[in-house]
């Protein structure tokens, strides 16, 4: 019989930098109020949203993931010629074909890299990390960029305040190289799922083309099922909840940031344990939003070099996963 050789695998991945990126045009609730029937109140009590970023009508996803895959592998010291594989999450691009890897890749001077899209909705970046640890692990990979980047306005009814107030534009990025041995690995295994049975709570209207979701429902559920999967990734991290130093998790609302922080609380996490509340300032941007506040707390110095960090991705599909990194 034939033998066939392996690749050399790593002892694991480690996060190696971090980049970000969002339009420049602001969009307040009191913008909004003005084209539906909402105010500032209603919206800051409900998701805690007080302004989001919007693109312009002529910029593309791909601008956006490039400009925030560029900043990523800057920060990593790698040149754009070192990274060998590029994972885009997302689920706005306008078209299923071309992919935005292979475009993302070729703007920031990535040559001939491994590219494909990956679409787990909200928790894609978790999904992207998990996938880019493990090629690394196994070796069929050695510097991955994972990109989670979105454009949902175009994919928003404008006149629609139950979504139309919530979803915003932005990328962001990291990069993964492998670990020089098991104490310096700085990514942990993924805790992931899905709940198919509730698939209908987020989609897109057939006749509208516009995004559409049960926000009560996602809401019991995210409030009582995404916790869980939290401490789980924990356990396989081989950590306890009082080592998290900080807690991302997908910035889909305020209110059910603070009740999964707080039953993780309940559980041995630390009443210090910084929490990202991204989306007061940048909305539920999905598979971007976890990179993103996690690159806005670093420049806020919210979170340091080292720092224990828990990231939980959840959303449409329903799918979701989480896993513990050490920031760069």
């Amino acid at each position: 019989m034939t033998s066939l050789r392996t690749a050399r695998a790593a002892a694991g991945a480690r996060l190696l930098g971090l980049g970000s990126t969002q339009p420049e045009n602001v969009v307040t609730n009191d913008d909004l109020a003005q084209r539906m029937d909402t105010n500032d109140q209603w919206i800051r009590e409900r998701v805690g949203i007080q302004s989001r970023r919007i693109a312009e009508e002529g910029t593309l996803l791909v601008d956006m993931a490039a400009e925030a895959g560029s900043r990523a592998v800057k920060d990593s010291g790698l040149a754009p010629t070192e990274i060998d594989t590029v994972i885009v999450a997302t689920c706005t691009m306008p078209n299923g074909i071309p992919n935005a890897a292979a475009q993302t890749a070729e703007r920031i001077g990535i040559p001939a890299p491994g590219a494909f899209d990956l679409n787990a909705a909200c928790a894609g970046f978790c999904y992207g990390m998990g996938t880019g640890a493990d090629l690394v692990r196994a070796g069929s990979a050695r510097n991955v960029l994972v990109i989670g980047a979105e454009k949902l306005s175009d994919w928003i009814d404008w006149t629609d305040r139950s979504t139309a107030i919530i979803f915003a534009d932005g990328a962001g990025a990291a990069v993964l190289g492998p670990a020089a041995d098991e104490a310096s690995v700085g990514v942990g295994p993924l805790a992931w799922g899905s709940a198919g049975d509730m698939a209908q709570t987020i989609r897109v209207n057939p006749d509208t083309n516009a995004l559409y979701q049960e926000g009560q429902a996602v809401f019991r559920w995210a409030t009582t099922k995404i916790a869980p999967i939290a401490l789980k990734a924990i356990e396989l991290a081989g950590v306890t909840p009082a080592d998290i130093d900080v807690f991302v998790p997908h910035q889909a609302n305020l209110r059910i940031v603070e009740a999964v922080a707080k039953r993780l609380r309940a559980s041995g996490a630390r009443d210090d344990m910084v929490v990202a509340d991204d989306i007061v300032h940048s909305g539920n941007t999905s598979s971007a939003s976890i990179p993103l506040a996690l690159d806005h707390m670093r420049a806020a110095g919210r979170v340091r070099s080292g720092d224990t960090v828990l990231l939980v991705g959840f959303g449409a599909g329903l799918s979701y996963a989480g896993q513990v990194v050490v920031c760069p």
